[in-house]
């Protein structure tokens, strides 16, 4: 008797320890989590730590609470000037409504293949209003802020919230990347030659406003020239008549003497000595 009553606490002893641990579940503050009850929702716990709930007929989903991302495989676009373009995106995106998630595509991959579908649709329909040149130069920022809008407001029906959306690449398609690189190339040499041509035309231009403006500069200094050494001519024929009114004899002795000292310098100074001068 004694065996069976230490049998039958003990028994009750596990089934109590049992119990009493499927009734406990910890909440870690990564994780939000919904609570079922056979089949039906009973509530969402989003605060961690250690919590209970009836055991055996309650069932505990968890879900991430942190920013997850997802990372779409490159596909092809075409533009508004009916060019394709191989576009690789990513996006970042999180649960908000883990009910609402749990009723729709319940796991992350179901997710994340419901937010490819968003995604790209939303991409694919803003990029065809563009060409190819404002998506790669200038309008790729406010191409991805609407995508993310109109992403996250069909992401919300799945209890998601899409952070943003990114492009990582987008590239030509590798069957007319050549082409487009070398019409690029061809046109930017068409350019370069067109700079060149206008850079050779204005050099042509300075250069013969320079050359008028020598000549005009040469022709003033001569005529300055010219003036000034005919000025000095003519003092000096002042300087010389009022010197030979002074003394008409001693200055036509010096010119004499000037004339033969000349003379002797032409001719080595022969005549000189043989006039008995030197």
């Amino acid at each position: 008797m004694k065996v069976k009553l230490g049998f039958i606490v003990g028994l009750l002893a596990v089934i109590l320890i049992i119990g009493a641990a499927a009734s406990l579940y910890t909440v870690n503050e990564t994780e939000q989590v919904i609570i079922t009850q056979l089949g039906k929702y009973v509530k969402t716990v989003k605060e961690p730590g250690l919590h209970f709930k009836t055991p055996f007929i309650q069932t505990v989903y968890r879900f991430e609470k942190r920013i997850l991302e997802y990372d779409a495989a490159a596909a092809k676009i075409i533009t508004k000037d009916k060019k394709y373009l191989v576009v690789d995106n990513y996006a970042r995106w999180r649960i908000v409504d883990p009910l609402k998630f749990y009723q729709t595509v319940r796991t992350e991959a179901g997710a994340q293949a419901r937010l490819d579908d968003i995604v790209f649709s939303e991409l694919r329909e803003d990029l065809a209003s563009y060409n190819l040149s404002d998506i790669i130069a200038i309008q790729r920022g406010a191409v991805m802020d609407r995508v993310s809008r109109q992403s996250d407001k069909k992401a919300r029906d799945y209890g998601i919230q899409v952070i943003d959306v990114r492009i990582k690449r987008a590239d030509l398609p590798t069957e007319v990347e050549q082409s487009v690189y070398d019409r690029m190339r061809a046109e930017r040499e068409r350019i370069a030659k067109k700079y060149r041509s206008e850079g050779q035309e204005e050099s042509v231009k300075i250069k013969a406003a320079a050359d008028k403006e020598k000549t005009i500069l040469l022709a003033d200094a001569y005529q300055k020239a010219e003036t000034i050494r005919g000025e000095g001519d003519a003092q000096a024929l002042k300087i010389y008549a009022e010197a030979f009114e002074k003394d008409p004899e001693f200055y036509a002795f010096l010119r004499t003497l000037e004339a033969y000292k000349k003379f002797g310098e032409r001719n080595d100074g022969c005549s000189l000595q043989r006039f008995g001068v030197l």
